[in-house]
């Protein structure tokens, strides 16, 4: 029986309500150190066991509510531990965000309560093991990014926060159902144990209808076309480290759901959908790459880019193979930490120059704050796939999965599959291009060549740097991310949980 597990949520639980008792001007410090405290704890989890062989580590099982034999069942493992990581990383790196502005922040204590909250319910849905569990810390991110939305956001807030709990809420409501169809034909809902049985007690009928039902609710967070029309309003309209969570985690929670509870628990209704999964992938990826080239904000382009970087991810699960499901938690990382730093350089811009519009930002960013210039090439190279970057590996393998999918599904198909997606990622390199051309370079707008704008501060780099250095060294050493995951993977889609 391990703590660990437990403190992961329980320490930014303790300190969501702590932050409310204190005074508004050390809100945002506590805020730090309870996500560093956090982060710090997670990274002694991912060092303190071996991940040969895959299996749970740290496991937390206690009985919960005994009479319908639901148990508080934590665990890690190779596919959980990246994503762990980088939501810890992603808070800690939030929060020190926040403290560059708390001067200009309105209701700090609340803010950084709801911070802390949202990684509660992140935190709690990668190291939960039962399904009812698993549901329930899914939820707790909703109520908090709401507020978040709405209290803090851009002018739109209040349209784009209700269309993000309508749609999240609709798709909760259709994955609880399908967890209780698996819950009704299994008689138990211990994630490891279904993992275990590999279908076994569900009917391929049976299997067919629970993978839909988990697979669409999931579908709405990740999000899959044409489920996303939520994104870019919440991320237009997000705080800076709103839209960064968005992106960098809340998105992850759907691909992550089907890998660890769809994929090894329904088998049969696996293999039946895998190939609709990887069409509306496919299509999600073009459909995104042509909405980016047609955008003139810069933060609706990010959120659309999303989408199309998460078509990547569906068709890698879609293959069902072990190198197509590792493919896809490396690009769920690459992602986090790419598309993090993009929103939070737009961010950045958007206090600098009073807009995210790409036409009144105007061009030559790279002259007149080079630093920040340098850092907004660096972020979009790597998000259109640039070979040495981060987001290199999770495209490349996936497309390479697709060409030699799982032997039960038809390779003619994949093979039409990995096109798509082929000129879905020359055309994200077409639309990033195109931004960098209009933001970064060109000539200086008129309205700015006399004041200038202020480059990088400090307390800027902090925040931003250590996402720097994993998008390098990421896509330098890939195995960083792939040794955890390879065993696991491979345990998984053979039946041994």
């Amino acid at each position: 029986m391990s703590v660990l597990p437990v403190l992961f949520f329980a320490i930014p639980l303790i300190g969501c309500i702590a932050v409310l008792a204190v005074p508004e001007r050390i809100a945002v410090v506590l805020g730090i150190v309870i996500t560093a405290v956090t982060f710090v704890l997670t990274v002694v989890a991912a060092m303190s066991f071996s991940y040969v062989g895959g299996g749970m580590h740290l496991v937390t099982d206690l009985s919960w509510i005994p009479p319908i034999g639901l148990r508080f069942h934590l665990g890690i493992d190779g596919v959980s531990v990246p994503l762990v990581i980088l939501t810890a990383l992603l808070c800690l790196l939030g929060m020190i965000y926040v403290a560059r502005r708390e001067a200009g922040l309105e209701r700090p204590r609340a803010f950084v309560s709801l911070l802390l909250l949202t990684e509660v319910g992140m935190l709690g849905t990668f190291i939960s093991l039962d399904l009812l569990l698993f549901f329930v810390f899914f939820e707790v991110v909703l109520i908090p990014m709401y507020a978040l939305i709405a209290g803090w956001g851009g002018a739109g807030r209040v349209r784009a926060a209700r269309q993000f709990i309508l749609y999240t809420l609709l798709g909760s409501g259709v994955l609880l159902v399908g967890l209780l169809v698996i819950y009704g034909n299994t008689s138990t809902l211990d994630m490891v144990e279904l993992a275990a049985r590999d279908g076994a007690g569900m009917s391929r009928a049976v299997q067919i209808i629970a993978f839909v039902l988990v697979a669409g609710g999931l579908a709405v967070k990740v999000p899959m076309w044409p489920l996303h029309t939520w994104l870019p309003d919440a991320h237009s309209e997000a705080p800076t480290v709103g839209s960064v969570l968005l992106a960098g985690v809340l998105l992850k929670m759907g691909t992550y759901g089907l890998i660890r509870i769809a994929l090894p628990t329904l088998p049969e209704g696996a293999l039946a959908v895998a190939p609709f999964l990887g069409a509306l992938g496919v299509i999600g990826i073009v459909y995104a790459a042509l909405a980016c080239l047609a955008q003139r904000n810069l933060k609706r382009l990010i959120a659309f880019s999303s989408v199309g970087h998460m078509g990547f991810v569906l068709l890698g699960i879609s293959t069902l193979t072990a190198a197509g499901v590792n493919a896809a938690l490396l690009a769920n990382i690459a992602h986090g930490l790419i598309t993090g730093l993009l929103f939070f350089l737009v961010g950045g811009m958007a206090e600098r120059f009073g807009s995210t519009d790409m036409d009144k930002i105007g061009g030559g960013t790279l002259t007149l704050a080079p630093r920040l210039g340098v850092l907004l090439i660096i972020a979009a190279v790597a998000s259109f796939g640039l070979p040495g970057l981060a987001g290199f590996w999770g495209e490349m393998l996936a497309m390479l999965a697709a060409f030699n999918p799982a032997e039960s599904l038809d390779r003619g198909l994949y093979l039409a599959y990995m096109v798509i997606a082929g000129i879905g990622a020359v055309l994200t390199a077409a639309y990033f291009l195109v931004m960098l051309r209009k933001v970064a370079q060109g000539t200086v707008a008129a309205w700015r060549r006399d004041g200038g704008i202020m480059d990088v501060t400090r307390s800027e780099m902090v925040a931003w740097v250590p996402l720097v250095v994993l998008v390098l060294v990421v896509g330098i050493w890939p195995g960083l991310v792939l040794g955890p995951t390879a065993e696991t993977v491979s345990a998984y889609l053979s039946g041994g949980g």
